[in-house]
């Protein structure tokens, strides 16, 4: 199916076009709805009476906000983009945005009623919200109200600084979105107290220094996802939740997985699994003398924690104690929006390209990623860096989302044809990966899952799906959390700040929609709950190990260790 046009989007956006139709309020009678000749320039179809019912609306909403701008009377604008007084200041400046919000309305009503498959469908529905995003009037100095009152206030030093700030960007390959010198790697981010314990090309295992006289007996691996920096688990002292972990009473090891680079070109999903986190295991219990850990993955993490998890139960091991499980696929019948990039055509050119070798880069990894959530990733601070000529504010969350990681060719196609593209991964025995066939149900461990309720990336209903699948033989041992917000604000809420909520429910019926029916919301974080979690399955109090690694886990460097501060190519 075709994807409209981005020039004939930009059209009917442009306020030009709404000018021309105020000389003759008669001309309201023939405005065609926006969208429909897109639409059918797509291959696309809606239903003639869908089509007259929008149209109908559309017209007596148009007709509406055209009477209050004849009349004098500004009309109420409801969007973040346009809250500043300025937009209201004057009814042109603010029929313009209203227009625009208008117009952006039915034009995704439009996409909404196309008659298409789901996929078709929502491909449509992200390119046209693409470019809807893209023409906001809040993203052009010459439709921008505040940015002109930035400039004539400034006497032209603002534009002069958003140029600047635009030339830095387009230097270094992305827009800025943090103050990049706020902010350094292990001198106020990733500094919790630790040493490198093992270095192979794949990763480096940290373990941390215990903040408690006395520790539980089993201790707690955490797995980051390879796709990002694992530093997002451990920001600042303040939103750690590596030290929470250590605070609690938990010893901790955690994976920092290297920046891929041409040497590592070739590497699989299978050396993932086997030379990383099979290997992290067995080095946690080789240290700890513990043949049972608390395991912890975190989105991708998950998955391969998971995939590895299933390998060694095929070999006979069952090292975990309990597994968590944050905002995870395992189940990836519905991969909400990102499914708009991953289908046979799109997955056969990333495979022809890279599935014998080769770097997927971290900036096109990124790109995709802010291109989920352009207005508050991209158009925020177009508005703010360039037109405005602001510099970006220290903010550690969005320092961490810039700092790229490259993936390798191999691992990323396996990973999006035997996950995303074909679901492999939930059914017993269809892929075989370190030469086991993988069975995720073989894994006996009661499962703490958590998903974010506003998560772009990881469904939450899609994460409540691991509930059906870990541990069925004791499914009462599993527990699912939700937390608010996204993806990483609702993974990343230390319960210092006292912020957002959660949901609970003792019951675990097989779909999510039944599980939140009767869910209890509380205020705050999640994390005590987590905490109680590895509580229970951490064993007996010990003494804490004060010297870290052994004889022959002997520590290379401190903590965070250099692979983390490698860049992306």
């Amino acid at each position: 199916m075709n994807m409209p046009d981005a020039q004939t989007l930009a059209g009917w956006m442009d306020p030009s076009q709404w000018k021309s139709w105020m000389p003759n309020p008669d001309a309201l009678a023939n405005i065609p709805l926006p969208g429909a000749a897109l639409l059918r320039e797509a291959g696309a179809t809606v239903k003639p009476d869908v089509l007259e019912t929008l149209k109908n609306e559309y017209m007596a909403e148009f007709g509406a906000l055209w009477q209050q701008l004849l009349e004098g009377k500004t009309p109420a604008i409801r969007d973040r983009r346009f809250a500043n007084p300025a937009w209201t200041a004057n009814p042109v400046t603010a029929f313009s945005a209203a227009a625009y919000l208008l117009n952006a309305k039915f034009l995704l009503a439009m996409a909404d009623a196309v008659e298409a498959s789901t996929q078709q469908k929502q491909k449509i529905r992200f390119a046209i919200q693409q470019v809807v995003d893209a023409m906001s009037p809040a993203n052009f100095l010459a439709t921008n109200p505040e940015a002109q009152q930035a400039l004539l206030e400034s006497k032209g030093e603002s534009l002069t600084r958003g140029l600047k700030n635009m030339l830095a960007d387009m230097q270094k390959g992305q827009i800025s979105l943090s103050d990049d010198k706020a902010f350094e790697v292990g001198r106020n981010l990733a500094t919790t107290e630790g040493e490198i314990v093992l270095e192979t090309p794949l990763f480096q295992l940290i373990q941390y220094k215990p903040l408690t006289d006395t520790v539980r007996q089993r201790p707690l691996l955490m797995v980051p996802p390879c796709i990002n920096k694992y530093y997002i688990l451990d920001l600042q002292a303040s939103n750690s939740l590596v030290r929470y972990a250590v605070e609690q009473g938990n010893t901790v090891f955690l994976v920092s997985w290297r920046n891929p680079d041409a040497s590592l070109a070739k590497t699989s999903w299978d050396d993932y699994t086997e030379q990383g986190v099979i290997r992290a295991i067995h080095a946690v219990q080789e240290i700890t003398n513990e043949d049972t850990l608390n395991l912890f993955g975190f989105c991708v993490g998950g998955t391969l924690l998971s995939t590895a998890l299933a390998v060694l139960a095929a070999r006979g091991e069952q090292p975990a104690a309990s597994l968590t499980l944050l905002t995870t696929f395992l189940d990836f019948s519905d991969t909400g929006v990102l499914s708009v990039f991953i289908d046979e055509p799109q997955v056969k050119l990333r495979e022809q390209a890279l599935a014998h070798g080769g770097l997927m880069p971290g900036r096109d990894l990124a790109s995709t990623f802010s291109s989920l959530r352009p207005n508050d990733l991209v158009w925020n601070y177009v508005q703010s860096n360039y037109l405005k000529g602001n510099d970006p504010a220290a903010f550690d969350l969005l320092y961490w989302n810039s700092d790229a990681t490259n993936l390798p060719g191999p691992m990323f196609c396996w990973y999006l044809r035997n996950t995303y593209l074909e679901n492999k991964l939930k059914e017993p025995g269809r892929l075989t990966v370190a030469g086991e066939k993988v069975d995720l149900t073989a894994i006996h461990a009661p499962a703490f899952i958590y998903g974010s309720r506003e998560d772009h990336i990881v469904p939450w209903t899609s994460a409540y799906g691991s509930m059906n699948i870990l541990n069925p033989a004791q499914r009462e041992a599993n527990r699912f959390v939700l937390g608010a917000s996204g993806h990483i604000a609702g993974v990343i809420n230390p319960p210092s700040k006292n912020k957002r909520s959660y949901w609970v429910n003792d019951g675990r019926p097989e779909q999510a929609e039944a599980w939140m029916a009767d869910a209890v919301e509380h205020p705050g974080s999640w994390w005590p709950l987590w905490a109680a979690f590895l509580a229970e399955h951490g064993g007996k109090d010990v003494e804490a190990r004060v010297k870290l690694g052994s004889a022959t886990y002997q520590p290379v460097e401190p903590a965070p260790g250099r692979y983390v501060k490698e860049k992306a190519v």
